[in-house]
Order: C-alpha cells, then sequence, then structure tokens
C-alpha cells in the first residue's frame, strides 16, 4: 500500500511538473509573441481577430463567395502600399509599393520564402513539387537547374518547335468542328486543358497523348487530383488527420506517384536512345539532357530535381495557360467591339493560312494586349513572397529584418491608382504606344524568379487563340462565372461554356 502511494505520489509530481513545464513554455511562445508584435506593429495593418491567432480567423473564412484576394485588395486600399497580417509568431507584409517590388524580385538577395514554399515539397507526405524551379529557395540550387533549363524554353529554340504548336492546336479546331456541326455547347476550359496538356506532351517530351480524343485517360486525371489535393494541403495543415479524409489522399498519392513515375520512364527512355546514337525528337526533353550532360558535378540528386520539375511544368504549366484562354474567350464574349478587332487582326496577319509562324505571332499585337490584359484581371497565379534577410525601408516605413513580403499580381492589377477603371477589360492599356505599368504588373513574376515557362505559355496562347478566332464564331451561354481556387489560381467556375459555329454561320443554324 505504502509502494502504491509512494508510485501515485511521484505521477503525480511529474505530471505536475509536466504541466508546469508546459505553462512555461506557453508563457514564453506567449513573450515571444508580444515581442513579434512590439517589432512589426508600427506597421498599417487591420486589427487582429485574436493576440495568438492573429489574422488567421479571417483568412480562413472564404464565405459567400468571396475570393480572399479581394480581401487582400481591400486592405491594400485602407492600409496602403504595405500593411502586416499576423498568425501566430508569424508575420507576412503584403506589399504593393512599385520601388520595392522592383528592389526585392529584381534581386537575387531576396531568396524564396522557405515558410511558403517548402510546404510544396511533398503532398501528404509523397514528393511532390519537391526542390524544383518554382519551390527552390537556395540560389544557388535553383541557379544551377535554371542554367540547364534555360536554353530549352529560349524563343530561339521554341521558334523550332511552331509545326508542334500548329499540329496540336489544330486538333482541336478540328474538335471545335465537330462542335458546331452539331450544334453542341462547348465547355472551353475543359477543351483548353486538353490542348494545353497535349502540347507539353509533345513539344516538350515528344509524347503524343492525343487527349482531345482520349481524355478519359489518367494522366489528365492524375493531374486533376495533384491540383485537388495541393489546395487542401496548403489551406488546411489538419486535413489528413481525419480519417474520412484518407481515401483522398491515397488518391492525390498514387497520382503524384504516376506522374513521377511516368516521368522518370519518359526521362531515361530518351537518355538511353541519345546514349545509343539513336535519332530523337529536337524537344524540350533533348535540350535539357544535352545540357545538363555538360554540366560539371552532377550528383544522384540531378534526376529527382529533373523529375520535381517534370512535375512542376504539368502542374504550373497546364491549367494556367487554360485559365488564360478561358478567361480570355470569357471577356471577349461579353465584349463584341473588342472582339471583332482582334478577329480583324488575326484576318489581316494570317488570314486563310493553316499553318502560323513565328512571324506571324510577333505580328498579333492587339491579340498580345488582349492575353495581356486577360492576365492582369485574372493572373494564373495570385503572385510571388520573398524573405527579407536585412532592415529595409518600405514607402518611408522601416521593415526590421525577417519578415516575409508577399507580393500580390491580384491586388496590383485591380488598384485604381495603377490602372484606370481597373475593373474594366481594355486592352489599350497595353498598346506599344502606351507607357508601361511601373513593376504593377507581373503576372509570370520579375527578376531573375521570373517564370521560365513565359515564352513557351504565351506562344501556346496565341497559337490557340489566333485559330479558334481565324475558324469560329462564339457566344457565351447565360450564367457565366469564375472562381479562385484556395491556392490563389484563378479558374473559370462554369468552364467559359460557348456555342460555337463556323465563321459566316448564322446563329439560328
Amino acid at each position: 500500500m505504502a509502494l502504491f502511494h509512494l508510485i501515485t505520489g511521484w505521477i503525480g509530481y511529474v505530471l505536475m511538473c509536466l504541466l508546469g513545464l508546459i505553462l512555461i513554455v506557453f508563457l514564453c511562445f506567449c513573450l515571444y509573441i508580444k515581442y513579434i508584435h512590439l517589432k512589426y506593429d508600427h506597421i498599417p495593418g487591420p486589427p487582429r481577430d485574436s493576440f495568438i491567432f492573429g489574422h488567421s480567423a479571417i483568412l480562413g473564412e472564404i464565405s459567400n463567395g468571396r475570393v480572399i484576394h479581394d480581401k487582400f485588395l481591400e486592405w491594400s486600399e485602407t492600409y496602403g502600399p504595405v500593411y502586416r497580417i499576423n498568425g501566430m509568431h508569424i508575420v507576412m507584409l503584403f506589399v504593393t509599393c512599385p520601388d520595392t517590388t522592383k528592389e526585392v524580385l529584381m534581386s537575387p538577395k531576396y531568396p524564396k520564402d522557405s515558410l511558403v514554399y517548402k510546404g510544396l515539397f511533398n503532398l501528404f507526405g509523397q514528393r511532390f513539387l519537391g526542390s524544383g524551379l518554382i519551390t527552390a529557395h537556395n540560389h544557388d540550387a535553383w541557379y544551377k537547374q535554371r542554367r540547364i533549363m534555360d536554353p530549352a524554353f529560349s524563343s530561339l529554340y521554341l521558334r523550332g518547335q511552331m509545326g508542334a504548336f500548329n499540329e496540336r492546336a489544330e486538333r482541336l479546331m478540328d474538335k471545335l468542328a465537330d462542335m458546331a456541326d452539331t450544334n453542341t455547347a462547348a465547355n472551353m476550359h475543359q477543351m483548353f486543358n486538353l490542348v494545353t496538356l497535349d502540347i507539353i506532351t509533345k513539344v516538350a517530351f515528344g509524347v503524343d497523348l492525343d487527349l482531345l480524343k482520349e481524355s478519359d485517360t489518367l494522366f489528365p486525371k492524375a493531374i486533376e487530383m495533384c491540383l485537388k489535393g495541393m489546395v487542401h494541403y496548403v489551406r488546411d495543415s489538419t486535413f489528413q488527420l481525419y480519417p474520412k479524409n484518407k481515401k483522398f489522399i491515397n488518391e492525390v498519392k498514387e497520382s503524384v506517384k504516376l506522374l513521377r513515375s511516368t516521368g522518370r520512364r519518359w526521362i531515361n527512355e530518351r537518355k538511353m536512345a541519345i546514349q545509343n546514337g539513336e535519332d530523337v525528337p529536337k524537344d524540350i526533353l533533348t535540350q535539357i539532357l544535352k545540357t545538363a550532360g555538360k554540366e560539371e558535378n552532377t550528383e544522384n540528386e540531378d534526376e529527382e530535381l529533373m523529375l520535381d520539375n517534370f512535375v512542376t511544368l504539368f502542374v504550373a504549366g497546364q491549367e494556367t495557360t487554360a485559365n488564360q484562354l478561358a478567361f480570355a474567350i470569357m471577356e471577349l464574349g461579353r465584349l463584341p467591339e473588342i472582339l471583332a478587332n482582334v478577329k480583324q487582326e488575326v484576318d489581316d496577319v494570317i488570314g486563310m493560312k493553316q499553318e502560323i509562324s513565328f512571324d506571324d505571332l510577333g505580328k498579333m499585337t492587339y491579340l498580345s494586349q488582349v492575353l495581356k490584359e486577360t492576365l492582369r484581371l485574372y493572373p494564373t497565379a495570385p503572385g510571388t513572397s520573398r524573405f527579407i534577410p536585412n532592415d529595409i525601408t518600405i514607402n518611408g516605413i522601416p521593415i526590421p529584418a525577417g519578415v516575409t513580403c508577399f507580393f500580390n499580381s491580384y491586388v496590383c492589377g485591380r488598384l485604381d491608382k495603377f490602372f484606370e477603371e481597373p475593373l474594366k477589360f481594355d486592352p489599350e492599356r497595353f498598346h506599344p504606344d502606351t507607357a508601361k505599368p511601373y513593376y504593377c504588373y507581373y503576372p509570370f513574376a520579375l527578376g531573375p524568379r521570373s517564370c521560365l515557362g513565359q515564352s513557351f505559355a504565351q506562344m501556346e496562347a496565341k497559337v490557340v487563340m489566333a485559330k479558334l478566332l481565324q475558324r469560329f464564331d462564339f457566344s457565351l451561354l447565360p450564367g457565366q462565372s469564375f472562381d479562385i481556387l484556395d491556392t490563389g489560381t484563378l479558374r473559370p467556375k462554369s468552364g467559359v461554356v460557348c456555342s460555337i459555329r463556323h465563321r459566316g454561320q448564322t446563329a439560328a443554324a
């Protein structure tokens, strides 16, 4: 009995010590949060909902169809070019100051924030984007990859891929012609998703998926599952703790495995073909492998990095261009005068030609303006973030080191101090003779970490859009709207559903 009392006494003592230790840790954490508040509270910002959780409750709410980036826009209009938001001990600054945007994004000394980008290394424990070009925050590691990838994505090299761009776009035109002949409504976002993935697989890897005929295949479904999984993974850290989500999580993990295993197979097959002296396609993969072969000090990790970029290319490159095209169609469907102008330019430049040349793309300046204006209102990514390792000053406000700055392209594109009547779709903003926006328009980011696939994406978009405008008339079905995913990516909610007609065919026909 005495032993029992002794044991229970010791257990009680240990529990009391443990509770005391937890209390001390909690108090120290609260003191640290208070220190962070004192350090950064001179920066304007909305009132916190909670001492500990800061603005987390507001950021977690997207109710009544409201877009979270519209809240960031509202705060930017209220609190100015820089404001802070808090989440426990973390402070993030939202910056719309053009001078700071230029200073930070154009310089390699401000790395991508590891807290933001390391979260996508894995997806539910499965290696996802890894340390690829988007997620790599170490400058030297990123620069080595970029040096290998750059030649394959240069405009000069992509010029030689115009045949593949045209061929894949023609398949979409054939599909739309069938739909026009049968008076079938076209979900343009879905069509664009398939053709952009077809273009990427052909131009980048020499693989013919022909998704417009065989759309019910594993590959596009795997990409869709990865995107859905990324939304939940980024937005809800507790998502994988609930048993009801286990089936979905397993499907996402299998989708990631499929993408990586497919990429590994395609890359290894091409490496073997090159080593054996076989004729190989002069595509992006071949160019990357040849450039990588010239690098010194290659490591086993380089293969995984190549797979990271393989997944990044499909996840970041396919849906983003599809979104841009779908939103462009949505706006052109609403604005007949702009539609007439861009059709006239297409007719003047390419006429009845089936094959669009690289030089033709440069002549379609108004189409470029339409696509740029689409990205201003509907950027394919919400922005980018950088870690600030040194003290800086933003708009006269001293900013202590150790904070993350987020540069939101959605917000900048909708601020009236940068763009007059910002909600009006007006391609004339980007006329060659119009003054260019000063570091407030960056749909592909800026500086050394700007999007590698920018030229690829815009060549692809112009070829597809020019062919569509050359061949077809279209009108939006009622009720078209859009949504923004939790990751910040815009996506047409309804898919932008149109009735399609051959040019010159009347609507009644």
